[in-house]
């Protein structure tokens, strides 16, 4: 009897032992950033709109996972969710399991980010991204849809595959295929492209094709000199109930981008140029985008979109200079989105001037001021645009 219960508690010993073992080799850690900013919206022929939150959603929260496999392989896992500092919740951004090397690369399927959102040009070129200054929607000049394939901070992908490439003497890639069918995007959008807009991430359609998006960079130094030239082809195809809408002629959407970023020292230039052929999706507005919904005609802000079914190009070029802990920042850019059977040609300039104040490595103060000019040949009025803002955010 002693032997055996000596026998269980060997076994019973073991197996703890193992499983803590195996529990060691995986690290979880919690994850987040909040920022809350006052900011101050006056758009021409409506009464000026002031709020205290968090209307870009950048604050969230999540688990990062590891686990080490061994011969250089990382399994990692990603659950993220955003909210606003009002207590709305935003839902899901990024949800992925995946497999990093870094000699390799970094695959990821799941729920993720768009290339043309964190990897060629997009967020990573705009220090004002995720506030009401950011280059990418609210007003600006860059493409910033929530609806997938589209290049702005809201662009976390439904039902993709990714893949991240390591860097290759400065060269490196990064792609990402969905299933054509595996989302109903027409059923989000709102207006002419059908239901009540609030996009959350679905992309594709009924008996579509598969949606892609590939983008490439190389970057290199020379002396005190660093140069970074980017690249990238979006495609997301039309879906049999999209081309049943009589409204406008839809068909598959092809967005092209170049761009590049030289810095020196203290200062940095950068600028991308995207052409977007057959708006549906990623170039169309939305909730997100648009901060504020359909019915918030005072604050809601869709200067950066496409007409559906139209044609169009933006371009934007920013500079910023590091003075210690201060970070000076000075934007603008240009949005043209050509006249479709339905809608007419409307254009719209941007400039902004704003800076960020480092407190430390994980806090900071922003704000500044937004001007935006929009000749819309669909409306009477030219529906100009001033927003000023101040605010603070803590990553932890």
């Amino acid at each position: 009897m002693s032997k055996a219960l000596i026998s269980v508690a060997l076994a019973g010993i073991f197996a703890l032992t193992t499983a803590e073992s195996a529990f060691a080799t995986t690290k979880m850690s919690l994850v987040g950033r909040i920022q809350s900013e006052y900011s101050h919206i006056n758009i021409e022929g409506y009464s000026s709109q002031s709020l205290v939150n968090d209307p870009t959603f950048f604050s969230s929260w999540g688990f990062r996972i590891f686990e080490n496999l061994g011969n250089g392989f990382q399994a990692m896992a990603m659950i993220d969710f955003g909210f606003d500092t009002n207590g709305a919740a935003q839902g899901s951004r990024e949800i992925f399991v995946g497999i990093n090397n870094n000699s390799i690369g970094t695959l990821k399927i799941g729920r993720t980010h768009s290339p043309f959102a964190d990897f060629a040009g997009g967020w990573t070129i705009d220090p004002l991204v995720y506030t009401t200054l950011q280059a990418a929607g609210s007003g600006g000049t860059m493409i910033a849809s929530a609806n997938g394939l589209g290049a702005g901070a809201y662009s976390a992908v439904n039902s993709v595959i990714r893949f991240t490439s390591a860097e290759f003497n400065g060269f490196s890639f990064a792609a990402l295929l969905m299933p054509g069918d595996s989302e109903k995007l027409e059923a989000n959008l709102g207006g002419v492209l059908g239901g009540h807009g609030g996009n959350i991430g679905e992309t594709g359609g009924e008996d579509g094709e598969w949606d892609v998006q590939f983008a490439a960079k190389y970057v290199w130094d020379f002396h005190e000199h660093k140069f970074e030239v980017f690249g990238g082809y979006s495609r997301d195809n039309v879906s049999t109930a999209q081309k049943r809408i009589t409204a406008v002629n839809l068909k598959t959407e092809e967005v092209g981008r170049i761009g590049g970023v030289w810095s020196y020292k203290n200062v940095q230039i950068q600028g991308q140029y995207d052409f977007i052929s057959d708006a549906i999706g990623a170039a169309t507005c939305s909730d997100a985008a648009a901060l504020g919904a359909i019915d918030q005609v005072a604050t809601r802000q869709c200067n950066s979109a496409m007409n559906a079914g139209g044609d169009g190009n933006i371009w934007y070029v920013g500079g910023q200079y590091k003075m210690g802990n201060a970070t000076l920042v000075a934007q603008g850019g240009m949005t043209d989105a050509h006249g479709t059977s339905v809608f007419e040609r409307r254009a719209a300039k941007s400039y902004t001037i704003g800076g960020l104040y480092h407190l430390s490595k994980r806090t900071n103060l922003f704000g500044g001021y937004q001007r935006v000019n929009v000749i819309d040949h669909n409306e009477t009025v030219d529906r100009d645009r001033n927003t000023w803002t101040i605010g603070l955010r803590h990553l932890f």
